[in-house]
C-alpha cells in the first residue's frame, strides 16, 4: 500500500490507496460508506475483472489488511459478506479463495461425464490413475450381480473440468466380458468407447446413490481439498440393453464446485 496526496494532509488522512497494476483504488473514509463495504466492492470488482481467477487464493489478511490501510476485523467482515454472496469461500488452515462457477451434473438415463460437460461450454478431461485386474470382493460383486472372487477390472481416473479436478471415480466391469477393456480405455481414454468395442456401448444408468462422507487422505490431496471438506459420494450401476450390469462406479466429488441435477 502506498498513500497518495489527494488535496492536503486531511485528504492524505481520510483516504488510502492502492496502485498494484498500476491503478488507483481508493477507501475513503468520512463519506457515509461503511469502509468494509468499500472493500467488499472493490474486491468483488477484482473477482470479476479477472485479477483474482476462479479457484485462485486471495492474499493473507495482514497483506489485504496492508493494502486497503484496515484492521483485519474491517477486512474479515468485507469478505464475509462476499462469502454470503457466494462469491468467496474461507477454508480453515488454507485461506480465502475464488469460489467457482458450479458444474451442473446431470444424472439421467444416459449419464456421459464428457457429454455433461461439453454441453456447459466447459473442457473435461480424464487421467488414468490406476487399472487392474483382480477378484471382487462383496461390495462390487453386489453392484454388477456376480459371485465374490469372480475376476474384475477396476478403472480408476480423475476426472478435471477446465483444467481443475472435479472427481475420482473407480469403475469396475467384469473382467470375462470386456477382456480388452484396459488396453482400448489407454488408447482411447473413454470409457464409452472401451464399452463400444465390446458391443456394449448403449449402457443406460439404472441406480444411482448420493451420500456426503469425508475424503481418504489420497482422494483429499488428488482432489486439491483439505481432508476435513467432505465430498459427494455417486455410487451408480450402468446396464446394458439386456439390463445386465456392465458398470458399478464409486465416484467422489467436490462438493462445493458441483450440484447434482437428477433428469426425470
Amino acid at each position: 500500500m502506498t498513500s497518495c496526496f489527494c488535496g492536503g494532509y486531511q485528504a492524505l488522512r481520510n483516504k488510502t490507496c492502492d496502485d498494484r497494476n498500476g491503478e488507483k483504488r481508493m477507501i475513503e473514509r468520512g463519506t457515509g460508506v461503511a469502509l468494509w463495504r468499500q472493500i467488499e466492492q472493490q474486491l468483488a470488482e477484482d473477482v470479476t475483472a479477472g485479477i483474482y481467477p476462479e479457484g485462485s487464493r486471495l492474499p493473507t489478511e495482514p497483506e489485504l489488511s496492508e493494502r486497503f490501510g484496515v484492521n483485519r476485523h474491517t477486512l474479515r467482515r468485507a469478505v464475509s459478506g462476499l462469502v454470503e454472496q457466494g462469491l468467496l469461500r474461507v477454508e480453515q488452515g488454507r485461506g480465502t479463495f475464488v469460489q467457482e462457477h458450479v458444474v451442473d451434473y446431470l444424472i439421467g438415463k444416459r449419464t456421459r461425464f464428457s457429454e455433461i460437460i461439453t454441453k456447459q461450454h466447459r473442457n473435461p478431461a480424464g487421467r488414468l490413475l490406476r487399472a487392474h485386474e483382480f477378484d471382487a470382493d462383496q461390495a462390487v460383486a453386489n453392484g454388477l450381480k456376480l459371485k465374490a472372487g469372480t475376476p474384475c477390472i477396476l478403472l480408476e481416473t480423475l476426472n478435471d473440468v477446465d483444467g481443475r479436478p472435479l472427481s475420482i471415480s473407480s469403475n469396475y466391469f467384469p473382467a470375462k466380458r470386456f477382456p480388452d477393456l484396459i488396453p482400448v480405455y489407454a488408447d482411447t481414454r473413454s470409457i464409452t468407447k472401451a464399452l463400444t468395442h465390446h458391443g456394449a456401448g448403449d449402457y443406460t444408468r439404472r441406480t444411482t446413490k448420493v451420500m456426503a462422507r469425508l475424503p481418504d487422505t489420497e482422494d483429499a490431496k488428488a482432489l486439491k481439498q483439505p481432508a476435513s471438506k467432505p465430498v459427494l459420494v455417486v455410487e451408480s450401476i450402468n446396464v446394458d440393453e439386456q439390463n445386465k450390469p456392465v458398470q458399478f462406479c464409486i465416484a467422489r466429488f467436490v462438493a462445493d464446485r458441483m450440484q447434482i441435477v437428477f433428469e426425470t
